[in-house]
């Protein structure tokens, strides 16, 4: 070999190294992230998963020094969003801001093509918000306890609207129902806005849901607020009692609305998203925005997130069973 062919060859080996080590994915994850990111959405604009979303992307966006898209794709109980991301590349670029109900209920009542567990990677939880208990102010009840004592005495009689079937409403309502050992009949509608608004109008006596709709009617006397499922009062409303003062402490019904990315992503880039997350999460301003909600910055890393993920899916399928709750 010529010392001219020599010099090529080594030239054309060394130039294949570097580029090998410019593609290498250590080096691209150094870089993490050199584009915009999607925040995929199950839910349509304007509820409070929606609102996860946007609470956490602007500031996420300016903490990684890239935009974080929200990108909203309802439908089918939350798997036109879901199945999108446990199908996207794992590489940070395509996330997920999941809603419990779809993640911890709907795969019991309607299995899908996505795992809630085996498909995706925890990154951390964004908000937390108990229920609240509802009922129309015409009913002759005050207390939770006075609702289980009117449903015992006068069983079927009363219903509840739920968002649909296997909703979280629906599924939190039949809770209550087997640990008080009442009757009450389930008139499910194709959404909160139409469930709520047959409740103003006194077409149903009660619902079970997140307090952002709620707040302006219980103010308003619209809406009588019996409990709330968490564990401690709203700020918002500090004068309804929890499930626990009103003699139901394992009545404990949260939703949470959760960052997660598809199976396979490096731990690195979960690692850095979680960390800014959580960073974003300490602020006053966050807290504060979250609370004008009615709901709670709660963060949980990616270890707690997923054993909570596995804790939820389970309990709920147990409930699902027990109610025998199918697919409309």
């Amino acid at each position: 070999m010529t010392l001219s062919l020599l010099s090529k060859t080594l030239r054309a080996g060394l130039a294949a190294t570097t580029l090998a080590i410019a593609a290498s994915p250590a080096i691209a994850l150094a870089d993490y992230p050199d584009r915009p990111v999607t925040l995929l959405v199950p839910a349509a604009p304007g509820g409070t998963t929606d609102l996860a979303a946007r609470l956490i992307a602007q500031p996420l966006g300016e903490a990684l020094g890239q935009s974080v898209v929200v990108e909203n794709k309802p439908g089918a109980s939350g798997s036109i969003a879901s199945q999108a991301v446990a199908k996207a590349a794992p590489d940070g670029y395509t996330l997920l801001l999941q809603y419990s109900g779809y993640n911890a209920i709907s795969p019991h009542v309607q299995p899908a093509e996505w795992d809630p567990i085996k498909d995706f990677a925890p990154i951390a939880n964004i908000l937390s918000a108990p229920q609240v208990i509802v009922i129309r102010p015409s009913l002759p009840i005050n207390s939770l306890k006075e609702l289980v004592a009117y449903a015992k005495a006068n069983p079927d009689k009363l219903n509840y609207a739920s968002s649909g079937n296997g909703a979280l409403q629906h599924v939190a309502t039949e809770l209550l129902k087997q640990m008080a050992d009442i009757k009450i009949a389930h008139i499910p509608y194709k959404g909160t806005g139409p469930a709520l608004n047959d409740l103003l109008g006194g077409a149903v006596d009660m619902t079970i849901t997140t307090p952002p709709p709620l707040l302006g009617h219980i103010a308003a006397g619209k809406l009588r607020a019996l409990a709330v499922t968490g564990p401690n009062r709203l700020a918002s409303l500090p004068d309804v009692p929890t499930v626990a003062e009103a003699g139901y402490p394992d009545l404990l019904v949260s939703s949470w609305f959760a960052m997660y990315a598809p199976k396979g992503t490096p731990q690195t880039v979960i690692d850095k998203l979680a960390g800014k997350i959580e960073t974003i999460m300490k602020t006053e301003d966050f807290r504060k925005k979250a609370e004008a909600q009615g709901a709670e910055a709660e963060f949980m890393g990616p270890a707690k997130l997923g054993e909570y993920t596995q804790q939820e899916y389970d309990r709920w399928g147990k409930v699902v069973k027990a109610a025998g709750i199918k697919a409309n």
